[in-house]
């Protein structure tokens, strides 16, 4: 998919408001938590995370989405560093953040996947937190956002064998309707986690 040319219009593809995801769960951000955003789109979480006081750093593969994220962090007033990349080239370090956030980054098939999800926890420093936020296979179904193929959404089984030594504080699947923009709008198959690494 062109994820640069879905995002060159002048509407917010997925709106300007955060994820419900992490408006549901503030108190789990944790204060001035050094951030890393992954695949942040057009910034609407990471401009909301960076006004909860977070060190935001954020990436997308799509010039036209940070250009957006820009916009809207300007006019919130707050200043994430914004950069362009995709997973497989952003430098991803050893332990540098207290939280890292995917909202919605479902575009990974399996084995990418696999790889993706070792990446954010090599993210994490020692007590860091995940806060990860998706589709179950089920969403296929709905058609109300997210990508056509099953074998890219997340199964609670899953989760929690990627991250097995994290500590769960969040493993939920559910439906709920969705008004994010015209990208995810409808009924909605989900799954959240949010887990912490160890000290």
């Amino acid at each position: 998919m062109d994820w640069n040319s879905r995002y060159a219009t002048e509407d917010y593809l997925f709106g300007t408001a955060p994820s419900g995801f992490l408006t549901a769960h503030p108190g789990l951000v944790p204060p001035g938590a050094r951030t890393l955003c992954v695949a942040d789109g057009e910034g609407r979480n990471s401009v909301w995370l960076a006004l909860q006081g977070c060190e935001v750093t954020a990436f997308d593969a799509s010039p036209n989405a940070l250009a957006k994220a820009q916009r809207l962090a300007d006019g919130a007033g707050v200043a994430p560093r914004f950069a362009v990349a995709t997973v497989e080239d952003w430098d991803w370090g050893a332990a540098e953040y207290d939280l890292v956030v995917g909202v919605f980054i479902q575009f990974a098939p399996p084995a990418k996947r696999d790889a993706l999800f070792a990446a954010m926890r090599h993210a994490l420093a020692p007590g860091g937190r995940l806060m990860l936020h998706g589709y179950t296979p089920r969403q296929v179904d709905y058609g109300t956002g997210g990508p056509k193929d099953p074998a890219n959404m997340y199964t609670p089984e899953m989760l929690q064998d990627a991250f097995s030594d994290l500590t769960i504080l969040r493993l939920a699947a559910y439906e709920q309707e969705l008004s994010e923009g015209a990208g995810h709008s409808g009924r909605s198959a989900l799954i959240d986690f949010i887990g912490d690494a160890p000290m």
